[in-house]
């Protein structure tokens, strides 16, 4: 039996009146578990029960060791939390004319992956985590992912402000008291307090505050967290609007039943949804003081990139919407419509993803980068590839030797599992050299 803290009772009991029986109730009941599947793979189907909300996510039974599958590793699916997946409903009606998005507070990359899934596939993705630990396992999530028009960014919300008016969508899932995660993250309860929540309230408007300039007039905000109260939800929103000028967009609910609809936004409860707690907002911004929207300009000195699309346009599908070029001893394929606003985030930014990667130049040695094993962009077709087993699929995934057909021939060979890529091996003859990257090994046992 969870034991609440007796503060977030009585807030809570005030919030939900009646309710608060059945909502303490399903917070002892069993945390649902569900994935959203990629379009990397077809017809992947976990289960028969479907995320109302989201036609990629499923619901699971039972929780499988997920570690244990390689079609984790090799982006099939993503495991999110459904209540989170609503996010597809406002990109479906409010980004589908969007060039320019940014994802602020993105780790780990649940929303990221599904705003890369979809947004319009010309578009432009920015997806950023202030903590620098926690922006790598963005980077390798959205690497698993595949989607070729991203850039992960290690900066603070501030350094946005440089930006003016480039966005145009931006979404904050702001950090918060977490509330919503009590049942799935039961350390949650012994760092709540009233003053964590005060605490969480003055840091969301700090970071919006921080960002709001990015965003063009005219722009979608989308503002959302998973806790329950009002001061970090409605109250925010309602600051927002008055303080920062923006108005509340509706999102049609009437086929999802429980989800609770407010005057500035909507909450998820786990006694309403199968699903935990949230709250998501998604806002016009209609204030009339943002300066002029930045001008991304041809600076002749990114010129001087070596072009490399010669050698390397075959690697890559519809190589013709890129510009390969080499950048500090490594290949990579910039969204041509995008070049240059990628070598200005490049400049001015702490990137660790920009464009895909395709190899890297060591000596005379050009190894195959493993952003490019990943990619949806691959040209499968224009290497050697051998497929894997399961059992030798793990142990690739352990980053441990793997024995192949003598008949393979030498040099880098591209290793896939259900026909999907998982990385790179070079066989040398007599034995073959795991490339999988060392720190995304497995380490667990089962």
């Amino acid at each position: 039996m969870i034991q609440l803290p007796e503060a977030f009772v009585e807030r809570t009991k005030t919030l939900l009146a009646d309710e608060f029986s059945a909502f303490e109730k399903a917070l002892n009941e069993t945390v649902p578990v569900c994935v959203r599947v990629n379009d990397k793979i077809v017809d992947l189907s976990p289960s028969d029960t479907k995320v109302k909300w989201c036609d990629d996510g499923f619901y699971f039974d039972e929780r499988p060791i997920f570690t244990a599958d390689p079609l984790l590793h090799a982006g099939a699916y993503y495991v999110q939390e459904a209540s989170s997946m609503f996010l597809n409903q406002v990109v479906d009606v409010y980004m589908q004319n969007v060039n320019y998005v940014l994802d602020l507070c993105a780790a780990p990359g649940g929303k990221s992956t599904l705003l890369s899934q979809y947004l319009p596939k010309d578009s432009l993705l920015v997806s950023n985590e202030f903590v620098r630990s926690r922006a790598m396992i963005l980077a390798e999530n959205m690497t698993k992912w595949g989607n070729p028009n991203i850039v992960v960014t290690n900066n603070s919300p501030k350094d946005f402000e440089r930006l003016h008016g480039f966005f145009d969508a931006v979404i904050v899932d702001a950090p918060c008291s977490g509330e919503g995660m009590f049942r799935k993250v039961p350390d949650a309860i012994s760092e709540w307090s009233v003053q964590n929540v005060q605490q969480c309230v003055i840091r969301q408007k700090s970071i919006i505050e921080d960002v709001w300039d990015s965003l063009r007039n005219e722009g979608v905000f989308v503002y959302s967290t998973c806790t329950y109260n009002k001061e970090e939800n409605e109250d925010n929103v309602e600051w927002i609007c008055k303080t920062l000028g923006a108005e509340v967009l509706p999102i049609d609910i009437s086929k999802f039943d429980g989800i609770i609809q407010t005057e500035f936004g909507y909450r998820f409860f786990p006694h309403k949804v199968k699903g935990e707690g949230f709250f998501i907002s998604v806002m016009r911004k209609i204030s009339e003081n943002t300066v002029s929207e930045i001008k991304i300009k041809n600076n002749k000195k990114d010129n001087k990139l070596i072009d490399r699309h010669k050698e390397f346009s075959n690697q890559i599908n519809n190589a013709d919407d890129f510009e390969i070029k080499e950048l500090n001893q490594k290949i990579i394929a910039f969204p041509k419509k995008y070049y240059f606003e990628c070598l200005y985030l490049e400049k001015h930014f702490n990137c660790i993803l920009n464009g895909v990667e395709i190899a890297e130049i060591k000596g005379k040695d050009i190894i195959p980068s493993h952003q490019l094993a990943l990619s949806k962009i691959i040209n499968i077709d224009a290497f050697d590839t051998v497929e894997l087993n399961y059992e030798a699929a793990i142990a690739f995934l352990r980053k441990e030797s793997i024995n192949i057909n003598d008949e393979i021939p030498r040099g880098y060979i591209l290793v896939t599992y259900q026909h999907l890529p998982l990385g790179w091996i070079k066989n040398l003859g007599n034995r073959a050299n795991n490339l999988y990257p060392q720190h995304w090994r497995i380490r667990m046992s089962f």
